[in-house]
């Protein structure tokens, strides 16, 4: 499929994944837009972290300041009533039945079919991603093959060519580190290190090396290790 609007929305939460996605739309659109969502998440650090994020991306690179339209937030708190689940409750981390307990079932697909139907009227027919098969905890909804059915089934149910790029898709989190440093250098880096959540729990007062976190969820595991295993290449 081919782009003829050169324009993308970009799935923007606020942490290492999106932020690095949206640094590669600027890098590749000439007109970029950013849309969250408030689901009901037990924390809004990452919501508050995107706005952090914005603003020293615009500061720092004059030339992706031109491209960066509007960031938009989207209220779909409604899905929190739905599960008993870790990212939207006060609970312990854990595997149950194979899946993490951090799973909210449908997310991902109903935040590419919100940014879709959002994008339709101001012709934005590429939505960009974080998901990746690669560092991922298991969620269905983060595979190429969902995602791909959905690029179909977007389309035909808009009748309008709609891409999903998931430029993460088969990266580990040491090479999504190095993929960030080649798109915007150290500059970009310090931007993640500095500014972006991923902590599951919400723990933005513990500076490491890599960035705010517990150190102990499996989403902070995934980014320090990450993160130690680029550096020790690097």
């Amino acid at each position: 499929m081919i782009n003829h609007n050169n324009k993308a929305l970009v799935l923007f939460s606020g942490g290492q994944d999106s932020t690095t996605c949206l640094a590669w739309a600027l890098e590749t659109y000439e007109k970029v837009e950013t849309i969250s969502f408030y689901y009901g998440q037990r924390h809004d650090i990452e919501l508050t972290s995107r706005l952090s994020v914005l603003n020293s991306i615009r500061s720092s690179f004059p030339k992706w300041d031109k491209k960066l339209g509007a960031d938009h937030l989207i209220e779909v708190d409604f899905i929190k009533n739905f599960f008993n689940t870790a990212l939207t409750n006060d609970l312990v981390i854990e595997n149950t039945n194979d899946m993490p307990n951090t799973f909210v079932p449908g997310r991902n697909l109903l935040f590419f079919t919100i940014a879709a139907a959002f994008g339709y009227k101001s012709d934005f027919n590429v939505i960009v991603g974080g998901m990746s098969e690669t560092d991922f905890s298991g969620y269905p909804d983060c595979r190429d093959s969902t995602i791909k059915s959905q690029q179909v089934t977007l389309t035909l149910g808009l009748e309008k060519n709609i891409i999903l790029e998931t430029p993460l898709m088969w990266k580990n989190k040491s090479q999504v580190w190095d993929f960030a440093k080649n798109i915007g250098g150290d500059a970009l880096i310090e931007i993640i290190v500095k500014y972006t959540h991923t902590c599951y729990i919400g723990n933005h007062y513990d500076f490491h090396s890599w960035g705010y976190g517990c150190g102990d969820c499996p989403a902070c595991v995934l980014r320090k290790n990450g993160w130690e295993n680029w550096i020790n290449v690097e």
